[in-house]
């Protein structure tokens, strides 16, 4: 050893001594390069972070690609997939979380604690600290996955299971408590037309009559060509009606009768389908969406309409256990727990009972009718015809053959025609160009335009029509603008069109759009999101620049009579009318009058809400309103004719839109004026597609709903009928109207009786004349086409609105 020290020194010391020769020339390295660059070894928590997002985001095969490969080869990534979401819907997950709380690693393992929340909608929020293992694999981090990573209690292949507490659906009920849709025993009803004894034919249908809401021979018509040993649903019953009779009808060869426990909707499809809607099983396209939300996947669920936008208020609080259990089924334990709690029942602004008049009343025409009230928008009756059955959607009921037949008509059943329909508005709209005239400064109340068979404002080539040259009846005459609206003279309001457009082509759109047209009402109890209400097409220079056309004269002068590219609905048309009859306040539709539990008070409350004013002045108003008067209870009016020994004060429209090739949509729209305290007055639309003229068809079912409002009964059959509900013709005959001639100079009665064939004698009756040679230019005589006895007295009209006390949004 100290041989060894002694040499080292010395090597050390010989090496300090020595001179070295310096050059500028480096020595050239022997060492080899390194073989690998080296970088920094992967951060584990950084999988753990993608991992989580992954799983944060539902994006289960991402999660699946950060496993190790004995992980992989353990479970596939379906079966991987599988789990996940079947731990989803199980616990009814909405939302997952996770934080990193630490990690260990070393050369080639790691694991990684992390804090774990899964929140369901149903049990509320599960927190688990689970500790993930990993493995570096290639110079990754990758997870050694088990079930216990979703959650501990998973571990050795136990799964989760939820033990549902589903409280009863509520019910739906009318203004005064009575039911449109409850839980009950039913009774689906049809005939196998060969089995029926024909001696006991009329008897059954006189039973069944009121079971199902039809005329005898409309019943019978159902059947009528059916074959002998086809079954032929004609609707239901619930157990309660039926039951009085139940023995008699059971001996009724040919009659069908299946029970079923079901949501019955009273009255089928002269209930109020589409405001009330209908629940239906849960679609398999949206059992994922539902099962989130806490339903275990096998309900009934809102469809449409109130069943639909009131789903979370009629179906209740779901409670639920989350429980564990072994792969033999055993349980194991209880995650989490939380309790239901009631439905809330959906009390309705409807009335039931005139609901199903209403829908009664159109009968098997297409179109639609609504009701509201005047001073506070509540919906008295939604109907849209043609209507649906809505039990036909519970698959117990035995009459569900006719689903299909209802989902394939070409007309369109389900669509709410009140909300959904887009018509031209014809005449009806005339009350806004009307007020748009007045309130220009361009027009007054007074001026005077004679109202002739054509128009040429817009050159000779584009002549238009009145439609008393349609019908071949004597011109107008001269109209002040009060008069225009009773007569609805086109000419007047293509003039009005017109002037409008060069003074300023904004204008007449613009207050459209004021009145509530072109836009959807917001009606509390629809669903906007599902497209239950569409707002339509108010045409305007924008608008056609968009629609890559010419905004033109043309286009106004169209619009002024409610026609051209114009389209509203029958419930945007009910809100402007409502306005004109109460003295100018929109009030937003609303079908919710209150919702409560059992014994509760109301988390809902019906409160009137003012959308706006009409922005017209008080005279502007009442000039309408006066023309509106008109053309109910003048005898030149165009709608005087069906409303004769009415005796409820009536102001109202008729409409008749061109729809070609087909032919018009009637329209009629108004209100009424009783000022009863028992009865709130009402505005009502009523439009029937391609029926013709509105005076015909609208205005007689117009006047029906007043009558069954006001009187409970029906005082005047519809034209078309032989009996009420019994259809006599395909077509009412119309009555000629009676017209307002203006004389001038070298008019006689004479050549009045010989003009309008009409008997002078009639023509001095009807205007109380004793000297026919006595006449004065700019009187206005009345002419009573269809003779004297289609004249009615004129009221006085109720013009006197306190419009100051009227409340201001």
């Amino acid at each position: 050893m100290k041989i060894l020290l002694a040499t080292l020194l010395l090597l050390v010391s010989c090496t300090e001594t020595v001179n070295v020769e310096t050059s500028d020339e480096q020595p050239k390295s022997t060492l080899p390069p390194p073989a690998l660059a080296t970088s920094r070894p992967p951060n584990v928590e950084t999988t753990i972070d993608n991992y989580s997002s992954a799983w944060e985001a539902g994006n289960f095969a991402a999660m699946y690609n950060l496993l190790s490969p004995a992980s992989k080869d353990a479970i596939s990534i379906e079966d991987f997939v599988a789990t996940y979401q079947g731990v989803n819907e199980s616990a009814s997950l909405v939302r997952i979380q996770t934080s990193i709380l630490s990690s260990q690693q070393n050369n080639s393992e790691a694991t990684v604690n992390l804090d774990l929340a899964l929140h369901s909608s149903l049990v509320g929020k599960i927190q688990r600290e689970i500790t993930i293992p990993l493995i570096l694999h290639n110079g990754k981090w990758l997870i050694n996955w088990d079930q216990s990573l979703i959650l501990p209690e998973l571990a050795n292949g136990n799964n989760l299971y939820m033990d549902y507490v589903i409280p009863s659906r509520a019910n739906i009920y009318d203004r005064n408590g009575l039911a449109f849709a409850a839980h009950t025993n039913a009774v689906s009803i049809g005939v196998i037309p060969g089995e029926i004894d024909s001696t006991q034919e009329d008897q059954l249908l006189e039973d069944l009559s009121p079971l199902i809401s039809r005329h005898p021979e409309a019943i019978k018509s159902l059947y009528a060509s059916s074959k002998p040993d086809w079954y032929v649903p004609l609707g239901e019953a619930s157990a309660s009606e039926i039951k009085a009779i139940y023995d008699r009808l059971s001996s009724y060869p040919g009659l069908i009768m299946k029970p079923y426990k079901t949501r019955y909707y009273v009255g089928g499809k002269l209930g109020a389908p589409h405001a009330i809607g209908y629940t239906a099983l849960i679609p398999e396209e949206q059992s994922k969406h539902y099962k989130s939300m806490g339903y275990r996947g096998d309900e009934f669920v809102g469809v449409q309409g109130l069943e639909a936008w009131g789903e979370e208020y009629l179906a209740g609080k779901r409670g639920g256990a989350l429980h564990v259990a072994s792969p033999a089924g055993q349980w194991v334990a209880t995650l989490a727990e939380s309790k239901s709690a009631p439905a809330q029942a959906i009390y309705t602004t409807l009335d039931r009972t005139f609901q199903r008049e209403v829908q009664t009343a159109l009968q098997d025409l297409v179109g639609a009718a609504v009701v509201l009230s005047l001073e506070t928008g509540e919906v008295l009756a939604m109907a849209s015809s043609p209507s649906f059955d809505p039990n036909l959607f519970d698959p117990a009921n035995y009459n569900i053959v006719q689903l299909e037949e209802t989902i394939s008509n070409p007309y369109r059943p389900l669509i709410n025609r009140v909300t959904q329909g887009q018509y031209a508005p014809g005449s009806t709209f005339k009350v806004v160009t009307m007020a748009s005239a007045l309130e220009s400064g361009l027009f007054n109340a007074e001026q005077i335009y004679y109202c002739g068979h054509s128009w040429n404002g817009l050159g000779t080539a584009y002549t238009k029509y009145d439609w008393t040259s349609q019908k071949g009846y004597a011109p107008s005459g001269n109209l002040n603008i009060i008069g225009a609206l009773r007569r609805s003279c086109n000419p007047w309001f293509y003039q009005i069109g017109l002037s409008l457009h060069n003074w300023a082509d904004y204008f007449l759109p613009d207050m459209s759009r004021n009145f509530g047209l072109g836009i959807p009402t917001g009606i509390v109890g629809l669903q906007q999101s599902i497209n239950e209400e569409v707002g339509g097409i108010i045409p305007s220079e924008s608008w056609a620049e968009s629609a890559g056309i010419l905004w033109t004269p043309a286009n106004t002068v169209h619009m002024a009579i409610g026609q051209g590219d114009m389209q509203v609905t029958p419930l945007q048309m009910a809100q402007l009318y409502a306005g004109l009859g109460n003295g100018g306040t929109i009030y937003r539709p609303q079908l919710i009058r209150s919702i409560a539990a059992p014994d509760e008070s109301p988390i809902f409350q019906f409160q009137p809400e003012i959308v706006s004013r009409i922005p017209v002045s008080d005279n502007t108003l009442n000039a309408v309103r006066q023309g509106l008067w008109e053309v109910v209870n003048d005898p030149s009016g165009t709608a005087n004719y069906r409303f004769r020994s009415i005796d409820i004060p009536i102001y109202g429209k008729t409409g008749t839109a061109e729809d070609r090739p087909r032919n018009p949509h009637a329209w009629f729209a108004g209100f009424t004026d009783a000022r009863r305290p028992d009865l709130p007055d009402f505005a009502a639309v009523i439009i029937l597609e391609n029926k013709g003229e509105g005076s015909e068809w609208a205005a007689p079912i117009f006047r029906r709903l007043v009558e069954v409002y006001f009187h409970d009964e029906i005082r005047e059959l519809y034209p078309w009928e032989v009996e009420i509900g019994l259809t006599a013709t395909p077509s009412p005959t119309p009555v000629p109207m009676p017209v307002l001639h203006i004389v001038v100079s070298g008019d006689s009665l004479g050549g009045l009786s010989d003009l309008y064939n009409v008997p002078l004698a009639d023509i001095m009756i009807a205007n109380e004349l004793d000297n026919p040679n006595v006449l004065s230019p700019g009187q206005e005589l009345v002419i009573p086409l269809g003779g004297i006895e289609n004249l009615t007295p004129t009221p006085t009209p109720t013009l006197d609105l306190d419009i100051s006390a009227t409340p201001q949004p």
